[in-house]
């Protein structure tokens, strides 16, 4: 957990404010070092609050940066918490933080439920509620967990953890059942365990006693296979840096250091496979263009950019990585009304490098990157995972059609 010695760390470089993307894009916010380790300081005698810690986004690049390696982000979470602990929530805070609730609702309906998020009078209401025009995340007819408990898989005596998380649970089914079928090929049998939300929304928007709840039940339910020494992979990489880095920030909760040190984001697995000569790659050539965006908690885990070196191993794939920061959503932050134009001045210079590559497809392992990247530059958008199955589904194909 951060402790007060963590706090001490901080030698005031201003390294985390240089790299904020929010004090970049905004003056309302007073930036990370004071509002993280500058006033918690004082918070460990006077309860101080700043309120321009809700403007704090939690994208991380406090934390990449600071040479002392202090925990800066998760103190501004614990000072945000404080925050609408003194101010109260807003009705538009909860719904935002309560993605999965509504996506099980949504999902058994889910042509219904993308309709009537896009109904006028539905935009006029949530408007007023404070939650930006612009789209929200299309649920899918048939979640992951109904997919993946229809298929019939191969069982083999090697096995991972998959843990899907609410976008690639209830909106982009898809991508689970390409890592599944990926690993299906390359002799893993998947398991995925009774687990709920990771809690990162929940956190952002300041609700730490329910992030609590949430981190306590997916312990549970993967610390029995992290102590089988079982992989435990996740595509989606705020997923992943909840699993392997802020659970044990925030709280102490038995099993969370198995947990974490079981932990790998797909590709990075998927990598690990490779370069052991165990990764199937015979992969048919994909034409176009494509251009990869690091997720801002991918770079946070500090273990490369996996997606990427995966992609690089396809014959005739013309893919570059863009440099060029935070996409500016943030999760939830991004649909908050006051906010949306914050984020758009936050994932600016990433929105133009995209914009003069047109026809481009861009490349990235998080969701509401892809909604936000999608939303403003009209480029199509697709995961890593989905992209690598395609081109070895390809392949395959090609290979039975020639038999």
């Amino acid at each position: 957990m951060i402790k007060q010695t963590t706090i001490n760390k901080c030698t005031a470089c201003t390294s985390c404010v240089i790299d904020c993307p929010v004090t970049a894009a905004t003056r309302e916010f007073k930036g990370p070092k004071l509002l993280g380790p500058g006033l918690e300081r004082f918070r460990l005698f006077e309860q101080d609050v700043e309120a321009s810690i809700d403007y704090c986004t939690n994208c991380k690049n406090c934390d990449i940066t600071c040479p002392s390696d202090v925990g800066v982000s998760t103190l501004n979470m614990l000072a945000k918490n404080e925050f609408y602990k003194r101010k109260g929530h807003r009705l538009r805070d909860w719904i935002l933080s309560h993605g999965e609730l509504f996506a099980r609702l949504s999902s058994p309906v889910a042509a219904i439920a993308n309709w009537g998020m896009a109904f006028p009078l539905t935009r006029m209401v949530l408007s007023a509620l404070g939650i930006a025009d612009r789209p929200l995340p299309a649920y899918h007819k048939t979640d992951f967990y109904q997919q993946f408990h229809a298929l019939r898989q191969q069982p083999y005596e090697q096995k991972v953890v998959f843990y899907p998380g609410c976008y690639i649970g209830f909106n982009a089914p898809q991508v689970g059942m390409d890592l599944v079928h990926l690993l299906q090929a390359n002799g893993y049998e998947v398991i995925v365990p009774d687990v709920v939300c990771c809690g990162t929304p929940v956190v952002s928007n300041g609700y730490m006693d329910e992030a609590r709840e949430k981190a306590q039940h997916n312990i549970r339910a993967l610390a029995v296979w992290a102590q089988k020494g079982y992989p435990i992979l996740t595509c989606c990489t705020s997923c992943g840096l909840m699993l392997k880095q802020e659970y044990l920030e925030l709280y102490d909760i038995e099993g969370s250091q198995q947990v974490a040190e079981q932990h790998y984001d797909a590709g990075e697995f998927l990598v690990e496979l490779k370069d052991k000569g165990q990764l199937k790659t015979d992969f048919k050539a994909i034409e176009g263009s494509y251009l990869y965006h690091a997720p801002c908690h991918l770079r946070a885990q500090g273990i490369g950019l996996p997606g990427l070196e995966l992609l690089q191993n396809i014959d005739g794939m013309k893919i570059a990585e863009i440099d060029a920061g935070c996409c500016g959503i943030a999760g939830s932050y991004g649909f908050k009304k006051e906010k949306y134009d914050i984020s758009l001045a936050i994932g600016k210079n990433l929105f133009q490098a995209i914009k003069a590559c047109p026809g481009a497809t861009v490349v990235t392992e998080c969701g509401t990157c892809q909604l936000q990247i999608g939303h403003v530059t009209k480029a199509a958008t697709i995961h890593p995972i989905s992209l690598l199955y395609a081109a070895w589904e390809s392949n395959k194909q090609a290979s039975s059609e020639a038999e």
